[in-house]
């Protein structure tokens, strides 16, 4: 009987502890358990909202499935009217919160601070029509793509996107794209030609197609300073401050050098800038210099984040509607929207949505090294440019947020250059063969999935 009393009283003890160690998690959640409810939040809102994905099962297949044991645990209320989700461990610790806004997509909310988060979006009046640029919405939808939304592909190419080997896990769409036509796709089931996807850091390739706008419409210059570094209460920069050194220039080659953690899986500057900071180009602003401007790569998306503030500063009223008027409607990419932040920035580094097809708009506007239906929108040389590799780099990345992620034995053609994304996202550009290959997924790099062999066995069959 005294045995069974300890028990009991042990037990109990155990409970309160656990109630004890649930209401502090409640009242003050740890940084981890706030970034992993916050990424939970701003995945499935997206998907909602853009994409029109069923709630349930994004939380499970996009945010679960992958198998990180925090995410497993992850709980979610969507309210439609509001266009907010809220998202927590259990249901209620963490505070995840993100909303969908007209125009520019979700945001976390990480401060709470809704009403402001929502006060950043692009009413279509803002948007408006794009200036002195040719309406490329497809005025002939029976035409071929991309004059239209009608597509031919060839049964060859399209049996040879059914091996899953070449396909990869978790394969959501491809798109083929050759001498300017779709010849071949595959999607897999729950999702169509029509469904928007994720880039992840595919849109930082974007992003250096809207700086080479500015730089045509002389709003921007490549080699000019990025901007002052205010640390100062008057705005200006710190005596001897060579932040303020920082090109542009610096910015596209991912050579700033300023420090950012880009380790991903726990709280690191990656993903405190995407789930805990509400101003993202701010907090990547506020990082150290640890190395001269434009002499040390490392691959930071707070780079790309400091650039997109400085596209929509130079953007001036257009602000973050730039993309669209500019870039997407040209090319009539109508599913693509970039994203911003809870402060209004569009977050350059991480998040675009838009279709495969549209994806594919994109690689064939760089193809064409700039130039969409006669019309020459980037300046000449700036896609050869992009494709430059940075020496520091080892020759793996461009001088324009292009990987050329070449690989001992690859047969790809020298020139072949690729928009890369996390898990699996790639679209890659091949100039001398005219090719453009799109591969969307939800692929974690655990599964060492590499797209070279695809775009390979796609080179060799159009080639008999």
């Amino acid at each position: 009987m005294k045995f069974l009393k300890i028990l009991l009283a042990a037990a109990l003890g155990l409970v309160l502890l656990l109630l004890v160690l649930v209401f502090a998690l409640w009242v003050k959640p740890p940084d981890l358990l706030r970034v992993g409810a916050n990424y939970s939040a701003k995945i499935v809102c997206s998907n909602v909202f853009l994409a029109g994905r069923d709630p349930e099962d994004v939380l499970r297949t996009d945010v679960q499935a992958p198998g990180v044991a925090l995410l497993r645990l992850m709980r979610i209320s969507v309210d439609r009217q509001q266009r907010v989700v809220r998202t927590g461990l259990l249901g209620f610790i963490g505070d995840g919160l993100a909303v969908a806004r007209p125009g520019t997509g979700c945001t976390v909310v990480p401060d709470g601070h809704l009403e402001f988060a929502q006060a950043h979006s692009v009413s279509e009046q803002a948007v408006g029509a794009p200036t002195d640029v040719a309406a490329a919405a497809p005025a002939t939808p029976d035409a071929l793509w991309p004059e239209g939304t009608a597509v031919k592909t060839t049964p060859t190419l399209d049996r040879l996107l059914t091996d899953d080997n070449l396909a990869g896990p978790g394969i959501r769409a491809i798109v083929v794209v050759d001498h300017g036509r779709i010849v071949a796709e595959r999607y897999a089931p729950g999702f169509t030609a029509a469904t928007p996807l994720l880039g992840w850091s595919m849109t930082k390739s974007v992003l250096a197609g809207l700086v080479g706008l500015l730089v045509k419409e002389q709003k921007l210059a490549v080699d000019q300073p990025a901007g002052a570094w205010p640390s100062q209460p008057d705005g200006s920069s710190q005596p001897g401050d060579n932040r303020a050194h920082i090109r542009i220039a610096d910015l596209l080659a991912m050579s700033s050098g300023l420090r950012f953690n880009e380790t991903y899986g726990a709280v690191s500057d990656v993903t405190r800038m995407l789930y805990l900071e509400p101003d993202m180009a701010a907090f990547a602003r506020d990082q150290p210099l640890l190395h001269p401007p434009g002499e040390f790569w490392s691959y930071s998306s707070g780079t790309a984040n400091i650039l997109a503030r400085i596209v929509q500063n130079a953007a001036g009223s257009t602000g973050a509607a730039y993309p669209k008027q500019r870039l997407f409607d040209p090319l009539g990419m109508t599913s693509a929207t970039m994203e911003t932040d809870g402060s209004g920035t569009l977050v350059g580094s991480s998040y675009m949505y838009a279709t495969a097809r549209d994806w594919a708009r994109y690689g064939q506007f760089l193809l064409q090294q700039g130039v969409w239906q006669g019309r020459e929108m980037l300046p000449p040389g700036y896609v050869a440019m992009m494709a430059t590799p940075v020496a520091s780099s080892r020759g793996q990345y461009g001088h324009g947020l292009v990987w050329l992620d070449r690989e001992s034995g690859d047969k790809l053609p020298d020139d072949t250059f690729w928009m890369q994304g996390h898990d699996g996202q790639s679209v890659a550009i091949i100039p001398s063969r005219a090719m453009v290959v799109v591969r969307l997924g939800l692929t974690p790099a655990s599964e060492h999935y590499r797209p070279h062999p695809l775009v390979t066995a796609l080179l060799d069959a159009v080639m008999r």
